[in-house]
């Protein structure tokens, strides 16, 4: 007998016989070598059932019908990768032991417990739990197999999550659905993030800008310039403002105070998924699906950084070695010359801000691997750069400067100055060659005390306190109070992290991972479904909440059901589920409240007034508008995103329409998803939202306008018949549409 490895992905799968069974027969879907067997998923290969297959009733969707509430959950194949099943199930019989080699997260081990649950594996079973996909660390991890039992709190915690989703988003969704005639997705994670939007949106709408002045003194004493801000209260009158200016222009003041200190800047913290996608979307505007795709590139294809979806910014005492060596192999690459400057002495098992084993739970935060980086597209080396250069930073000293605090007085009023003299770059050598960003304020500051900030110069800067100074000039300023920032990702990312609390301390914001919303892996897929279902639009890197999206908000906190769009709420839920990983909590306990919560949704919606139909249609105000209202005429897009009227029913009362829901073409055809394909007004999407389903068939395809027919042979059989199409190029031609990516639902000619 011989031992099964089970990988979540083929080209995972592919590495680990590369690493450990080089000479193993390809048979398409496994290899086979003489000690071992490598299989793998692709990606779920089962799923929840949905709700029909407890009670055919359930097929249409009906507000009295619920809750429903599983005794328990059944699992059903994806039948698009049942064949692989097959395999997995064949191969077992052929093993007397399986390890799980899925990714080495909450999902991963989700993945093969489906698996081992469906096909009532009995085996022992090993886990292997690694980083990075390199060789030597495959065959380190295959030496250092776990037990397979230290994994059955992941596993509980893995079944919780994915059946509240379940019980939330399916129980949810109908409710709202059936009661407003309009296909409402609701969500445990998605729903207090879009609320998020929803009220960053209307703080924006409710704000009333206003007027006021500063004066700036520009002082002069012998051959020292600076400027000092006025210091007092805030000045709305502008004729106060002028006086005050011409007041103290031209007058002699003196130092009433001088203070020098010194202080050091150290480099910044590793990074972690979400703080790689935040700073990806400012400096690049990626999305945070983008950033997550081309991070997991780099990591399975390219194999030159380590397991990206991690929620740490440090490493243990195994990584430190490893580091060191990563910085040899970058001698002779683009970076050779921070290699040389490199201070290897930094890097050490005793320094905290690296290596932190304490808060480094399932992986470590992301690092280049010692393989170099060849034959990437322009943006996964924009990626891999910030990677590098994070890394390479910490082999750097810290910056070094000097704070100059200078208060001013000038007939008897009080200028503060501060500056801030660079005496060393240190670390800051390595982005040197960049384009300096924008200041940024400090924290705590918003826009509005910008010019109360520091500034930075590179030349000696000094004062004789006991000098006297002249005020050369005095300048009035007119200002407005500006209103909170929409959100961008990197902003959103930011709030899902700390469930929507504004924590500038990055120990706070530590203590706040493990009650963010979602996680690292997952943030990224909630965001997209919010675009997918209509709720939220990009307009250049901000986040516009669309009416759809806003009456939704209203609609659930209107039926009394505010925990829903609570991000503290979820987060304590997420809280809960890493403690359930951890064995701290009971997971039949969370299920239960879960439960009690998904009936609660249903009666509150139950004796809601239905929405009006115009309610959900509208334009989304362009977020470059005034914040002080929304402008005629400055929209981006109609959204009504409504679904075809229900089919006509015998029955015509009020209320048995209102419980009616909107058209259903069949089943989602996204490995491991199970929901239902609905016609939209645009296009033709999936119900299932426990995993973020992003499967969307757009009804105008390649020069024509997609039939019900057309969409359920796609989703069933992965074509259609021959149809007269246009090419991308408008070239009129003869083909059958495929389905071309059972993830996105995108579609390809073939001729």
């Amino acid at each position: 007998m011989k031992t099964l490895i089970i990988a979540e992905k083929p080209d995972m799968g592919r590495n680990i016989a590369a690493a450990i069974e080089p000479k193993a027969k390809n048979y398409r879907s496994y290899l086979e070598g003489e000690q071992y067997i490598i299989t793998w998923a692709i990606g779920h290969l089962i799923g929840l059932a949905e709700p029909d297959a407890y009670d055919v009733k359930y097929k249409k969707w009906n507000i009295n019908d619920l809750p429903i509430i599983p005794d328990q959950f059944k699992l059903v194949p994806n039948a698009r990768t049942i064949d692989q099943l097959k395999v997995i199930g064949d191969l077992a019989k052929r093993s007397d032991l399986l390890v799980n080699s899925c990714d080495a997260g909450r999902e991963g081990q989700h993945i093969f417990s489906l698996i081992q649950r469906h096909l009532k594996l009995e085996h022992p079973v090993k886990r292997l739990w690694i980083s990075d996909l390199t060789p030597e660390t495959i065959r380190k991890g295959f030496q250092e197999l776990k037990d397979g039992s230290e994994y059955e709190n992941l596993t509980k915690a893995a079944k919780a999550r994915s059946e509240a989703d379940w019980l939330i988003g399916m129980n949810g969704s109908r409710a709202f659905t059936t009661k407003h005639n309009v296909l409402l997705s609701v969500g445990r994670v998605q729903t207090p993030v879009l609320a998020l939007i929803y009220d960053r949106q209307k703080t924006i709408e409710a704000f009333s800008s206003l007027k006021f002045f500063e004066v700036e003194g520009h002082f002069t004493q012998n051959e020292m310039t600076y400027k000092g801000m006025w210091q007092g209260d805030r000045l709305t009158d502008g004729d106060k403002a002028e006086a005050l200016a011409a007041k103290v222009k031209g007058k002699p003041g003196r130092i009433e105070s001088y203070e020098v200190k010194e202080t050091k800047e150290y480099p910044n913290k590793l990074y972690d998924l979400t703080l790689l996608q935040r700073e990806a979307n400012g400096k690049y505007a990626f999305s945070a699906k983008k950033t997550l795709d081309i991070a997991q590139a780099l990591y399975e294809k390219h194999k030159v950084i380590s397991y990206p979806r991690t929620n740490s910014n440090y490493v243990t005492e195994q990584n430190i070695p490893e580091m060191h060596k990563t910085l040899s192999a970058l001698q002779g690459t683009a970076y050779d010359e921070w290699v040389k400057g490199a201070n290897r002495n930094l890097v050490h098992k005793g320094n905290k801000f690296i290596c932190n084993p304490s808060k480094v739970e399932d992986h470590h935060a992301i690092l280049p691997t010692y393989r170099k980086a060849s034959g990437l597209s322009a943006d996964e080396g924009k990626l891999y750069d910030l990677i590098v250069r994070r890394f390479l930073s910490q082999f750097y000293p810290a910056a070094e400067y000097k704070v100059h605090t200078v208060m001013t007085e000038v007939e008897e009023e009080k200028f503060k100055t501060t500056v801030k003299e660079l005496l060393s770059l240190g670390w800051k050598v390595i982005y040197a060659d960049q384009k300096k960003d924008k200041a940024k304020t400090s924290k705590g500051k918003n826009k509005d005390d910008e010019e109360d900030e520091e500034i930075e110069v590179n030349e000696p800067f000094s004062i004789a306190p006991a000098e006297e100074v002249v005020c050369s000039e005095a300048i009035v300023k007119e200002k407005d109070t500006q209103p909170p920032k929409h959100y961008t990702e990197g902003t959103l990312l930011r709030a899902m992290e700390s469930a929507g609390k504004q924590i500038e301390d990055e120990e706070l914001r530590d203590a706040m991972k493990d009650s963010g919303l979602g996680t690292p892996a997952t943030r990224a897929a909630t965001i997209e479904r919010l675009k997918n279902v209509g709720y939220i639009e990009m307009q250049g890197k901000k986040i516009a909440i669309t009416q759809k999206g806003r009456t939704a908000i209203e609609l659930i906190r209107g039926a009394g059901i505010e925990l829903l769009t609570s991000p503290e709420m979820t987060g304590q839920w997420e809280r809960r589920l890493n403690e359930i990983s951890r064995g701290t909590a009971s997971d039949g306990q969370f299920m239960e409240n879960v439960k009690r919560f998904a009936c609660m949704i249903v009666d509150k919606v139950r004796v809601q007034s239905r929405a009006s139909k115009t309610s959900f249609e509208g334009e989304t105000p362009s977020v470059n508008t005034s914040a002080k209202g929304r402008s005629a005429g400055s929209t981006s897009r109609k959204t009504t995103d409504k679904p075809a009227a229900p089919r006509k029913r015998k029955a015509s009362s009020e209320e048995e329409s209102a419980n009616s829901g909107p058209k259903v073409i069949g089943n989602c055809p996204r490995p491991g998803c199970g929901g239902m394909i609905f016609m939209g007004k645009k296009g033709y999407g999936c119900s299932h939202y426990k995993e973020g389903c992003k499967f969307v068939i757009w009804k105008e395809n390649h020069g024509r306008t997609l039939t019900d027919a057309q969409v359920k042979a796609l989703i069933e059989k992965g074509r259609t018949g021959k149809l007269k199409l246009t090419s991308e190029d408008g070239t009129p031609l003869e083909g059958k549409l495929v389905l071309q990516n059972m993830d996105t639902g995108e579609l390809a000619i073939e001729s």
